[in-house]
């Protein structure tokens, strides 16, 4: 027996993965890897709100449940944008 082919996906963004390093987004067609070491405000966040994730215009996302707005390009290019989130490291 063979499985029927999913529909396409109604939602241009998604999570589609998490893992205790981080997360995976898939956003367009394109995947996109969010490391916990680099986005702290979502290390401790329960999984219902990680997959919670808005497109609300062309490049910016935005988790309602937990207030975190990302510019795309800030996962994309994390080199070009040097601030770090002041949130204190739970590790350890």
């Amino acid at each position: 027996m063979t499985s029927a082919t999913l529909g396409v996906s109604t939602s241009p963004v998604e999570v589609t993965n998490i893992s205790p390093y981080g997360f995976w987004l898939l956003l367009n067609g394109e995947e996109l890897f969010l490391p916990f070491a680099d986005f702290p405000w979502f290390r401790d966040a329960p999984v219902g709100k990680i997959v919670h994730v808005e497109l609300p215009s062309e490049g910016h996302l935005y988790w309602p449940d937990l207030d975190v707005d990302l510019a795309v390009d800030s996962i994309r290019y994390p080199e070009h944008f040097p601030l770090v989130s002041q949130a204190v490291s739970q590790i350890g």
